[in-house]
C-alpha cells in the first residue's frame, strides 16, 4: 500500500509526526510511506527508516501535484490540514482523512478564555488520523535519526563539559514564545555552576553571546569561553544539536522544536512557556518534563501560535517568570 503523508513545516511539528510515519510503516501490510514537505526539511527526515520517499515543495504547487499524482497514492494522511493540503488531495482525487486542528476550540480560549480544548496530544490527534488504516499507538513516543557523522564527540568540548552539561534551547519562531535576555540570564545564573550549553540557530548567536557575557567571569577563547556557559547558537547543525541534546543531563527550552527533539531522546525537560499554553496539546511527548508558565494572566493565551512582541506591551508571561527549577543530579553528583 502507497501512503502519502503531508506536513510542510515546522521542524517540532515534523518530529511529531514520527509515531505516525513508524506505525504506518510498521503495521501496514506492504506499507511505502512517502512524505511531502519543504525543501527546508528534507534532512530532518533523509535519515528516518520508515520513509521510502521524501517529496519537496521546490517549484509551484502544481508541479508537486503532477510529481504526486505519478506516484498513484493509495491513501493520503494530511497532518496538516491547511488550504495548501487540501487541494492536493482535491487533485489527487485518493481516499484521504485528515488531523483534527481543534481550531474553534482554541479561538474560543484565545479570544474568550474559554476553553473547551480536549486533554489530548496533539500526537494523538496525528494517529487518530492514520487509525482509517488500522494503526494503533505502539507507545514509543517521538523518533529522531542522526545521520552517521553528525554525532559530537564530547572529547571536542572543554574539560567540564565531558563530564556532564546542562543544555538551554534558547530559540523560538516568535518572540512571545522567547524569554527576554535578562530573564535568560537570570535562568542560566541559576543553572550553574553546572556547565551550560547554550542550543539555537544562527538568528540566536547575538542573543546567547549577551548571555555568555553576562553570566561568564572569563574572556572567550575560541568558541567556547573557559566559564562554564558556551554558546552553540549557529555553530552546530540541527543534527549536530539534537546530538548535545541527547547526551545533556536535562535540558531547558522554550515550546520549540528543539524542545520536541529532546522529548524524542527521553530526556528530562524543563519546558518554558510565555503566550501559548501547554493545553493546545504541544507539550513534551512521553518524558518526563515540568511546564515553567506564569499561571493566572487574563491575556494568557494571546495567540496560539505567537507573535512579534507582547499586544499588551507588558510581556507579564515571560517578564514575571519565577523560573523555579528542581534541578536533578549532575552526572558528577552535583
Amino acid at each position: 500500500m502507497k501512503i502519502l503523508v503531508l506536513r510542510f513545516s515546522s521542524i517540532g511539528d515534523i518530529v511529531l509526526t514520527t509515531p505516525v510515519v513508524r506505525a504506518l510503516a510498521q503495521q501496514v501490510p506492504g506499507a511505502e510511506v512517502h512524505f511531502a514537505t519543504k525543501p527546508g526539511y528534507r534532512s530532518l527526515l533523509e535519515p528516518n527508516p520508515y520513509i521510502t520517499k521524501i517529496h519537496c515543495l521546490t517549484g509551484s504547487l502544481g508541479e508537486l501535484v503532477e510529481a504526486l499524482k505519478a506516484e498513484r497514492f493509495d491513501y493520503i494522511i494530511d497532518l496538516h490540514n491547511n488550504l495548501r493540503t487540501r487541494l492536493i488531495k482535491l487533485r489527487l482525487g485518493v481516499k484521504s482523512s485528515s488531523f483534527d486542528k481543534l481550531n474553534w476550540q482554541k479561538w474560543l480560549l484565545v479570544n474568550f478564555k474559554i476553553d473547551k480544548l480536549p486533554r489530548v496530544h496533539i500526537v494523538e490527534r496525528y494517529l487518530a488520523a492514520a487509525a482509517p488504516l488500522g494503526v494503533k499507538d505502539d507507545g514509543r513516543g517521538l523518533d529522531y535519526f542522526i545521520p552517521a557523522g553528525q554525532e559530537v564527540d564530547l572529547a571536542t568540548l572543554p574539560a567540564s563539559f565531558q563530564r556532564g552539561y546542562v543544555a538551554v534551547a534558547i530559540g523560538a519562531q516568535h518572540a512571545t514564545k522567547r524569554l527576554p535576555l535578562e530573564k535568560l540570564v537570570e535562568l542560566c545564573q541559576k543553572l550553574t555552576p553546572r556547565p551550560i550549553m547554550l542550543l539555537g540557530g544562527p538568528e540566536d548567536a547575538a542573543v546567547a553571546e549577551a548571555v555568555v557575557g553576562a553570566v561568564s567571569q572569563h574572556s572567550p577563547i575560541g568558541p567556547f569561553t573557559q566559564s562554564p556557559i558556551a554558546n552553540g547558537c549557529g555553530r552546530y547543525s540541527l543534527h549536530q544539536s539534537a546530538s548535545l541534546l541527547r547526551q545533556a543531563d536535562f535540558v531547558v527550552s522554550h515550546d520549540t522544536g528543539l524542545m520536541h527533539i529532546a522529548a524524542a531522546f527521553g530526556k528530562e525537560i524543563f519546558s518554558v512557556w510565555g503566550n501559548t499554553v501547554p493545553a493546545f496539546g504541544m507539550y513534551p511527548y512521553r518524558t518526563e518534563f515540568k511546564v515553567l508558565e506564569v499561571q493566572g494572566l487574563s491575556c494568557r493565551p494571546c495567540s496560539k501560535i505567537g507573535f512579534a512582541k507582547c499586544p499588551q506591551g507588558h510581556f507579564k508571561c515571560m517578564r514575571e517568570q519565577t523560573l523555579n527549577l528542581e534541578l536533578p543530579t549532575a552526572r558528577d553528583g552535583r
